[in-house]
C-alpha cells in the first residue's frame, strides 16, 4: 500500500531541522531525501534509514530490522533499517538515528560522473597521435 499523503507531509514537516527534505514516490513507496540526498525510504507508513557498514551494528544491537524486498519469488534484503518508534516523539532519538542514516547516506554517495566528450576527444587526439606519417 502506498504511503498516504498526510503521512509524507508529516515526514517532510518530521525531518525538516535537518535541510531541505523532499519525497520522491517510487515503486509503490517513496524517497526521503536531505538536501538532494536520499537518507530513508518510507514502505507504507513506515521509515526506514539508509545504513552501512559503520551504522549497520547499531541498528541491530537496537533490534531494527532490514528493509526486505521480494523480486522473481526471492526475497532481498537491502540497506534500510526500520526507524525506531521513539524518533516519532523524542527529538534526541530522532536526532541520533538521523544523523546515522545522513551520515551513512553521504558516505554512500558516488563521485559525479565526469563527462565522457572529454574522454572521447582525447581518444581521438591520440589516435591521430599515433598514425605514422606519411
Amino acid at each position: 500500500m502506498a504511503p498516504s499523503a498526510s503521512f509524507l507531509d508529516y515526514v517532510k514537516d518530521l525531518f525538516s531541522p535537518f535541510g531541505e527534505i523532499s519525497v520522491r514516490k517510487m515503486f509503490g513507496g517513496a524517497g526521503i531525501y536531505c538536501d538532494g540526498a536520499i537518507f530513508a525510504i518510507i514502505g507504507d507508513d513506515d521509515i526506514w534509514f539508509k545504513v552501512d557498514d559503520v551504522t549497520r551494528a547499531e541498528f541491530e544491537a537496537a533490534d531494527l530490522r532490514p528493509f526486505e524486498v521480494e523480486m522473481n519469488g526471492k526475497t532481498g534484503t537491502m540497506s534500510y533499517y526500520n526507524a525506531p518508534e521513539e524518533i516519532f516523539d523524542d527529538n534526541d532519538a530522532l536526532r541520533h538515528w538521523t544523523g546515522l542514516a545522513l551520515a551513512a547516506s553521504a558516505r554512500g554517495k558516488k563521485p559525479a560522473k565526469k563527462k565522457t566528450v572529454k574522454k572521447k576527444a582525447a581518444k581521438k587526439a591520440a589516435s591521430k597521435s599515433a598514425k605514422p606519417k606519411a
